[in-house]
């Protein structure tokens, strides 16, 4: 099967593509294009799903970086191959050649670029890196970079749908403790319930950073098995582990 690569007209001067988990050579839990060496999955075929990705974006696989994801809002500025993945949730970059990834299941994939500028970046935005400025802080590290906030696109991939993310009050404690007009992001849910819009979240943090446009591919992770992974989905399935999905961008 070959590979499902998902693009947005708004980056279309980049190369750029939202991997689904479709065309991989993983099996079980992980069926498909498992690209996260953190899961128990075969090393040997996450570094086949690996190749298949940077192949697909036309760069070495050394050349398709990462980080060691943490939740939190650090930023990388690279401009190669690097040796080991530092700690960190966003990448940014205005070497030609590079390639920057992020692994996520359920959280928010987020491509990012000055094409005039020729300045990328990509993010790793869950709940707590969105809340703690993830977002923010790569738009930032693009400016230093020589990006222009006012030519900045932005584009959330496949993640968590607000009608598959239930949270409990302690989570919608901490957005009103940060900002009491964070409540829109929640609607009730069953009893004490609640759920949360995480792209909804995202993409306001992204558009009252001032940037030139943002938007969400409107792919939600949980509801559809068959194209992505889905942290949530294989924990209340009880699966042992879950496999990951790639999001790449280069210049």
């Amino acid at each position: 099967m070959t590979l499902e690569i998902l693009t947005s007209d708004s980056l279309a001067d980049v190369r750029h593509g939202f991997f689904t988990r479709r065309g991989g050579a993983s099996s079980g839990v992980y069926a498909g294009l498992n690209c996260g060496p953190g899961s128990t999955d075969q090393s040997e075929i996450v570094a086949i799903n690996r190749s298949r990705v940077a192949d697909a974006m036309g760069v070495p696989l050394e050349h398709m970086v990462g980080v060691h994801q943490v939740h939190s809002a650090d930023v990388l500025h690279v401009d190669g191959p690097l040796a080991d993945k530092p700690k960190a949730d966003a990448l940014v970059t205005k070497t030609p050649g590079v390639a920057l990834s992020v692994l996520t299941a359920d959280c928010q994939p987020v491509l990012f670029a000055d094409a005039e500028a020729g300045v990328i970046g990509a993010a790793h935005a869950g709940w707590r890196g969105a809340l703690d400025g993830v977002l923010e802080a790569t738009v930032d590290a693009m400016e230093k970079l020589g990006a222009e906030r006012a030519r900045i696109t932005a584009v959330i991939g496949p993640c968590i749908s607000q009608r598959a993310y239930e949270v409990g009050p302690e989570f919608f404690d901490d957005f009103l403790a940060e900002d009491p007009s964070f409540s829109r992001f929640f609607v009730q849910g069953d009893g004490d319930r609640m759920l949360f819009d995480l792209p909804g979240f995202g993409l306001s943090r992204l558009r009252d950073a001032g940037i030139g446009h943002a938007e969400w591919t409107r792919h939600c992770t949980y509801s559809d098995p068959a194209r992505f992974y889905s942290f949530r989905r294989a924990t209340h399935a009880k699966e042992a582990d879950y496999g990951r999905l790639i999001s790449v961008i280069a210049l």
